[in-house]
């Protein structure tokens, strides 16, 4: 256990907000921002780096720093402290989005340890997967996970929900790319070979060609913007969709979308520690008339957050981060 001296406090801090840096985000765009202050950490959401065409509310960008929140708890409890998170502590400051103190904890238990470890080794993936079924077990697990943060995740195990989110992405995903402004701000967050840039999308991070995956195809972004960008495609067998999953709120104000950052970010560490890796899929939750017809057919009434394939892949993606001194205030 670490010991309770400030200097350690002032370490465990610093840990913490290293970890939350590798919380996923939409684009890799990292909209947050930290600053640290005796035993506090605080957590503000950075509008410039909001996606004003894609997310004017900033629903995604607060899901984005929820994931970072759950970073910061999960690093802390693995050093054996307990984190003190107060969320949405100022109506009238509403970047910030959550502080947090470091106080006395105990020893971190086996699981707080398992998700620890997968903080820098998750990734998002962005093609299909192979063959291999996600275990029923493990995808119960999963649902346990997120509704331990407050979120519902429900995986789509019939052939119909699927094949309407499959077309409604494809849908949203066709307007979207006859769109300008939404064109331009993809460009802007999409790095092409040799960018030496610590955020957006790396070549590395999608495939070159990406296959169509059966039995349902969910449209890609095109990051590479018609240029033959992007990694080598993987085998020939990664071809499966994977599981697809919805993960939903029972509200949609901002405190949800900060526990649906939280519940997916849980939700990722656990199934990374078991070899699962996601993609996802947000377009149609870009559009208002589509994310309503999702939550009123295929989320019960709940606020649909986020949509989601999973499954088993041979290579995992590549990723950038920015470092600590670039987000510390």
């Amino acid at each position: 256990m670490n010991t309770r001296t400030s200097e350690g406090i002032a370490q465990a801090a610093r840990e913490a907000v290293e970890a939350a840096l590798w919380a996923p985000s939409i684009h890799n765009t990292q909209p947050w921002s930290f600053a640290v202050s005796g035993d506090e950490i605080s957590l503000r959401a950075d509008p410039d780096r909001r996606l004003r065409v894609s997310d004017p509310t900033g629903r995604q960008m607060t899901i984005s720093c929820g994931a970072a929140l759950f970073n910061v708890r999960i690093t802390l409890m693995a050093l054996g402290y307990e984190p003190e998170v107060r969320r949405l502590p100022n109506p009238e400051g509403p970047m910030l989005l959550a502080t947090v103190r470091v106080r006395p904890g105990r020893e971190a238990g086996e699981h707080t340890r398992l998700l620890y470890g997968e903080v820098q080794r998750r990734r998002t993936h962005r093609a299909g997967f192979t063959a291999l079924p996600m275990p029923d077990p493990l995808t119960d697990a999963l649902v346990r996970e997120a509704a331990a943060e407050g979120a519902h995740l429900a995986p789509v195990r019939s052939e119909a929900p699927a094949r309407v989110l499959a077309a409604l992405t494809g849908a949203a995903q066709d307007v979207q790319a006859q769109d300008r402004q939404f064109v331009l701000e993809l460009t802007r967050w999409a790095r092409p070979p040799g960018s030496v840039r610590r955020d957006g999308v790396p070549v590395a991070g999608y495939p070159t060609d990406p296959r169509r995956t059966y039995p349902q195809h969910f449209a890609s972004r095109d990051y590479s913007r018609g240029h033959e960008w992007g990694a080598a495609p993987e085998e020939r067998v990664s071809t499966s969709t994977g599981l697809v999953a919805l993960l939903s709120t029972p509200g949609d104000a901002r405190e949800d979308w900060l526990t649906a950052g939280e519940g997916l970010q849980r939700m990722l560490l656990h199934a990374s520690a078991y070899g699962v890796s996601v993609a996802f899929h947000t377009q149609a939750l870009e559009m208002c008339e589509l994310r309503e017809f999702i939550r009123r057919h295929l989320c019960s009434g709940e606020a649909p957050q986020m949509i989601m394939r999973m499954g088993f892949v041979l290579d995992e993606s590549e990723s950038v981060r920015r470092t600590p001194s670039d987000v510390l205030e």
